[in-house]
């Protein structure tokens, strides 16, 4: 018989993400058979995989995604079978069985669409069930919501459906952990507290033996067991949303613990969209010993963002999911003028190849004339088409090594999710990249001097291309690049280090 582990939480961001990954890793590599399933996720970070029905491709969350990999399944859509994607102004695109269905309120998803995605869930989890050991569910915010109790598909319903074991995630970091812990037992309809196996505190920096008076008087007070306190790290494994970000506005900068002296470091700005999306774009840039990746306001000056109000050496254009907004705004912030000052490498990724462009067309917008088009900032002789077609799959091209990449080749993997077509509008522009479908030029990508760029997702996470940008880089920079320091273990095994010692006896599941 199937066993559902529902790794529920406090609140957001309390570190679900991991605990599930480590707990897939750890309970494979003791000879289960694991599948993730997070039934409804809100993130606009995603990645194209194939359906479950072998109908094609279709999106699911990042974090199901790396899950599986921690799993070491392939990632299909039975393992996040619903995925709301925010486009602003209270709205969100709706992807069920990995297809965008509708852009929906909350309210007319809950009035015309709920009943929908609760079909597609609990098909998906039937689809798991049937093939897996062992189904590693991952909850949505917190389990104690309770205006959403009566319709929380990732929680309430997951945990009822699958007569799941709950383990309950509470993060020590933000304080009032054992206040967290309590009234979430507290507040969790009655039934699924009889679910609840135990709890895990997450984030802990210090004595363990400080908490031990804090953890005895919880179980008294519950009944129910801490099952471990976690170190705080991080295994390196994809952000599910933009939590992590800085807000609007304001400057943030990851990838500064390396130990590689300032003056030797290289920082790539990164302009902060009111809607950005799949940000885990830059996380293997961000791991890159030596690089800096700074997230920074739309108006920010590009020649102080760098450490100690040094220029910035390379800019990231990331991808949105409100592509004619977020233009908009770039323009009225004068991105485009600071991006020409930029004397080093410029990379647009989906959104933001678009953004590069002379203009989108077909934007279907008022207050912008020309009969809906939208100028772009310029950097490249190039036009897209918006289109309700929506492109969605993995992707394997050919890199031919123009633009920023010069002397790269071979082959590069990634996903494409993007509506529109991108073409070249005059001879100047090269393409750096082809398809074996045939599609090249702007279809792909395209590239004039320093500035690149394509519509291919997960770009930076292919050694070659990261390590020719990151030279590049340097190079304009007029900085020597440090040696590269040893490779970290894989972040899905430092996730199941970090859940070793999570007693699962209480689950009846032994991994020793």
């Amino acid at each position: 018989m199937t066993r559902t582990l529902l790794v529920a939480g406090t609140a957001s961001h309390v570190g679900k993400s991991t605990v599930a990954a480590g707990l897939c890793r750890r309970l494979t590599d003791a000879d289960y058979d694991v599948a993730p399933f997070k039934a409804q996720n809100m993130s606009n970070n995603a990645r194209a995989v194939p359906r479950a029905d072998g109908t094609g491709f279709g999106e699911i969350g990042v974090s199901q995604y790396a899950q599986a990999r921690a799993a070491r399944v392939r990632p299909t859509t039975a393992h996040n079978p619903v995925l709301l994607k925010p486009r602003g102004d209270g709205e969100s695109q709706l992807v069920v069985d990995g297809e965008a269905v509708a852009t929906v309120a909350a309210d007319a998803y809950y009035d015309e669409w709920w009943d929908r995605a609760r079909e597609a869930v609990v098909t998906a989890h039937d689809r798991l069930a049937a093939a897996h050991d062992v189904v590693v569910a991952e909850g949505a915010g917190s389990i104690a919501e309770i205006n959403l109790h009566h319709r929380d598909l990732s929680n309430v319903e997951t945990a009822r459906r699958t007569d799941a074991d709950i383990i309950l995630v509470a993060d020590i970091e933000r304080g009032g952990v054992f206040a967290a812990i309590v009234g979430t037992l507290d507040l969790v309809p009655d039934d699924l507290r009889e679910q609840v196996a135990g709890v895990v505190i997450t984030k802990f920096r210090g004595d363990r033996a400080l908490l031990e008076d804090g953890v005895q008087a919880v179980e008294e007070r519950t009944g129910v067991p801490v099952l471990d306190v976690l170190p705080y790290d991080d295994p390196g494994l994809p952000e599910e949303d933009s939590v992590a970000l800085p807000a609007r506005g304001e400057r943030g900068v990851v990838g500064d613990d390396d130990g590689v002296a300032p003056e030797r470091t290289i920082t790539v700005a990164v302009p902060r969209l009111p809607h950005v999306s799949n940000v885990t774009d830059l996380e293997p840039l961000a791991r890159t010993p030596g690089v800096r990746v700074a997230y920074t306001p739309l108006d920010a000056d590009l020649g102080t963002a760098g450490l100690g109000g040094r220029p910035a050496d390379a800019v990231v254009l990331p991808g949105t999911k409100n592509t004619v907004d977020d233009l908009l705004a770039a323009r009225e912030a004068g991105l485009g003028d600071r991006l020409r000052a930029v004397n080093g490498p410029i990379v647009g990724l989906c959104g933001g190849y678009q953004f590069l462009g002379e203009r989108i067309e077909g934007a279907d917008i008022e207050g912008t004339g020309d009969d809906d088009a939208v100028p772009g900032l310029g950097l490249l002789p190039v036009v897209t088409q918006f289109s309700p077609n929506k492109r969605v799959r993995p992707a394997t091209w050919q890199l031919t090594g123009d633009g920023p990449l010069a002397g790269v080749s071979g082959s590069v993997d990634g996903y494409e999710i993007h509506a529109g077509e991108t073409v070249a509008t005059d001879g100047t522009v090269t393409t750096p990249f082809t398809a074996p479908d045939g599609r090249d030029g702007g279809e792909l990508g395209a590239a004039s001097g320093l500035v690149l760029g394509t519509y291919l997702h997960g770009l930076f996470a292919n050694d070659a291309v990261r390590e020719a940008f990151v030279d590049a880089t340097y190079a304009s920079a007029g900085r020597d690049r440090p040696a590269a320091a040893a490779d970290r273990d894989s972040p899905y095994d430092r996730a199941a280090e970090l859940v070793a010692d999570v007693d699962l006896s209480v689950v009846g599941l032994d991994d020793t």
